[in-house]
């Protein structure tokens, strides 16, 4: 299980937000931090740690007034760690490419791939065609109904008919290097995590698997550990004093480095 990195960028912005709180009416979300640092700053912290396999996530849609300054955000943290960060949010076919040639190691991909409540294998294809399987992330992200995990989208606002199970994870794995999944219900909250969700990826762990979504103290890092038996790495956002939260940055590396 390894620490990873995330730099969540929103209306130009490092933030942290609610998860399920997002929308793209008037560029919307429940704020639980609001940096004043830029998102470069955050770049060259955790690499100077010495952590790679970060994400930066723009949370602004191609259309919305501040997707540029959320785009600019996002090159001065792939620019300040060259190679030892993803990104995701928009990425498709045909801006793949400008992402990894500003620095990002892989493109996270979801609405994408998965559009209109359906897995789109065709877009699938263009991505991997593009710019490799080994550099293509998907962002498996699920809310739970009707007590089934399902792939969300379009910044984790609607529901696709494709759940999240060994299955699923099979099939796509043969497309990809990574998958990165939040817990949308839970994101944001520090109120604990999606157990159910964490026991199916340890289960399944055949290609790296970060989890992210409601870690809020050094009990639930450990439940990430047992239930992800120490294959599925993490990510701590809103919890860390980094974001305004009371998990201590440096108490949670030093945990993460003591259960390697």
């Amino acid at each position: 299980m390894r620490f990873r990195p995330c730099i969540d960028i929103h209306n130009g912005k490092v933030k942290q937000i609610v998860g399920g709180s997002l929308s793209d009416v008037e560029d919307r979300a429940d704020e639980n931090f609001v940096s004043e640092k830029d998102a470069g700053f955050y770049a060259k912290f955790y690499k100077k740690d010495g952590l790679s396999g970060g994400h930066v996530i723009l949370l602004n849609p191609e259309g919305s007034r501040y997707y540029p300054s959320t785009k600019e955000q996002a090159a001065k943290a792939l620019m300040a760690d060259p190679g030892g960060l993803q990104i995701g949010g928009g990425i498709n076919e045909k801006n793949a490419a400008e992402f990894l040639g500003m620095g990002a190691s892989h493109v996270i991909v979801t609405s994408y791939v998965f559009r209109n409540g359906q897995f789109q294998k065709e877009n699938l294809d263009k991505l991997v065609r593009a710019v490799g399987r080994e550099r293509l992330v998907l962002d498996v992200s699920c809310r739970k109904r009707n007590g089934k995990y399902y792939i969300v989208t379009d910044r984790w606002q609607k529901f696709t008919e494709v759940l999240v199970n060994r299955d699923t994870l099979s099939r796509l794995s043969d497309s990809c290097s990574e998958f990165l999944v939040h817990a949308v219900d839970v994101e944001g909250k520090a109120s604990g995590v999606e157990e159910e969700l964490l026991a199916c990826l340890g289960d399944w762990a055949e290609i790296p698997v970060t989890y992210a979504g409601g870690v809020g103290s050094f009990e639930d890092l450990e439940t990430v550990k047992r239930l992800g038996r120490g294959r599925v790495d993490v990510t701590v956002g809103s919890a860390l004093d980094l974001f305004g939260g009371n998990l201590e940055y440096r108490k949670v590396l030093a945990f993460m480095e003591r259960r390697r």
